[in-house]
């Protein structure tokens, strides 16, 4: 049915997949490239895939505007311009999320404000772009072996999973990245609501893989039709639209709070001072997070979702770098591809580059007709809701490594998890997963050398 949310992640061998670039560039050709890869496939499952990355992209950018003053209304009409323009070149619901780990420096230190967190995303950007074009990303994703990569997406899916649990578990302080105690059981962000559009989101989407969509099929009883209606709903369009009424019912004054029009673009004046300090704290940290999961494991999760597509660490980089060498001049929030977003996106129906087309449309209508003013509404939006959003992104995400299937490559996968979550870095999971990747195959090596009769 056209209409149904899509099962879980399906996974290709990546040594195998073929894909052929296509040749002529002609603008006649380019046009219809664009047109094919905007096409929805379904358009409630579209429309419900755009929502599936919103979980980690509201707290972030919530977050830092409330705290940091970051500019919401240009943040928003950038984002969108970059959605629309990754669903028309990439024809899949290539996802732009906040810069983690940049974003996670200044919550926590109250002097890196928007001026370093812009120079933050410039140079992050322009290394990124530079490794692009030099082809030297490609290279280092040949290099990488592939249970590495399932390491940083299983400790990047398990880290979405456990804040979803926080969120929703605990009333959070946005602004200042703090749980502030239990959640109550009712109320507009209580736990029944969280628990109840947790279910909704399982009944409607969590019964892919059991058979379900062809028992429906094949039953013709009135029974069936309402399972199909069921089964067929946008269930994280509605869940997030149910959000957006509470906001409203939680506090109705902020109505007369909303001002109509947008922000005003500025470029950002940057002191030496700032770029430094954005360097030494927001680039170095974020350079190893931004190449491994922002390139190497988003290419490799796109080969597994979309073995007919062609996706090379060259191109991706560099969109990654123009993003932030064009947005953070003028105040938008440096961002990048994830593979958290490509997951929760696809998890929840998006198969096509209209899907972030949606998405983007949408960002840029609210940061053109709203601007900052939409931060009144998101600081009311249930965090119980966003929690749910999180938690089946991480969860899709994590599903990814059931392709690892000897006992050797799920050691390797396990040590690079365990040591990117312990030690909240991806680069030192990395380091770890790698250092224990060659020591195995040396010791592999070796047996065979000393002896080959045992290795035969």
């Amino acid at each position: 049915m056209a209409n149904q949310n899509p099962s879980s992640i399906p996974i290709s061998n990546p040594e195998t997949t073929q894909t052929n670039p296509t040749t002529s560039f002609s603008p006649k050709v380019i046009v219809q490239k664009v047109k094919t890869n905007l096409v929805l496939r379904s358009k409630w499952a579209e429309l419900n895939g755009a929502i599936g990355d919103l979980g980690t992209y509201i707290p972030i950018v919530l977050s830092l505007t409330l705290s940091r003053n970051l500019n919401l209304g240009t943040t928003l009409i950038f984002t969108g311009i970059y959605n629309i323009l990754t669903g028309a070149i990439y024809g899949v619901p290539m996802p732009v999320q906040p810069m983690k780990s940049i974003a996670a420096e200044a919550l926590k230190d109250a002097s890196f404000g928007v001026p370093e967190i812009m120079a933050a995303g410039i140079l992050t950007g322009a290394v990124l772009a530079v490794l692009g074009v030099t082809r030297l990303m490609q290279l280092v994703y040949t290099l990488i072996p592939l249970s590495v990569v399932r390491g940083i997406q299983l400790a990047q899916g398990l880290s979405f999973a456990l804040t979803a649990v926080k969120y929703i578990r605990k009333t959070q302080d946005l602004p200042n990245s703090k749980a502030l105690g239990e959640r109550s059981w009712l109320g507009l962000d209580g736990l029944v609501l969280a628990i109840v559009c947790l279910c909704f989101i399982v009944i409607v989407n969590g019964d892919k893989d059991h058979g379900c969509e062809k028992r429906i099929e094949e039953d013709g009883r009135n029974r069936s039709r309402v399972r199909r209606v069921v089964f067929s709903l946008p269930s994280a369009f509605i869940v997030f639209v149910l959000g957006v009424v509470l906001a409203f019912a939680r506090r109705p004054e902020m109505v007369h709070e909303i001002k109509f029009g947008p922000s005003t673009v500025e470029v950002v004046k940057l002191s030496k001072h700032a770029w430094k300090k954005g360097f030494v704290k927001g680039t170095i940290p974020q350079l190893p997070l931004s190449i491994l999961n922002s390139v190497i494991a988003v290419c490799k999760l796109s080969k597994d979702l979309f073995p007919e597509k062609e996706f090379s660490a060259t191109s991706i980089s560099v969109s990654v770098g123009m993003m932030n060498l064009v947005g953070s001049w003028f105040g938008a929030m440096p961002c990048c591809h994830g593979a958290g977003g490509l997951a929760g996106q696809y998890r929840f129906g998006g198969r096509s580059g209209g899907c972030v087309a949606i998405l983007g449309g949408a960002k840029l209508v609210l940061g053109l007709v709203l601007g900052s003013s939409l931060a009144h509404i998101l600081r009311q939006f249930p965090v119980g809701i966003l929690g749910v959003l999180l938690l089946f992104a991480g969860i899709e995400l994590a599903t990814c490594c059931r392709d690892i299937n000897s006992k050797e490559d799920s050691f390797v996968m396990l040590v690079c998890t365990t040591f990117s979550l312990v030690g909240s870095s991806a680069a030192l999971g990395f380091l770890c997963g790698m250092i224990v990747y060659v020591l195995l195959r040396l010791r592999n090596w070796t047996s065979d050398k000393l002896f080959p009769n045992m290795a035969a």
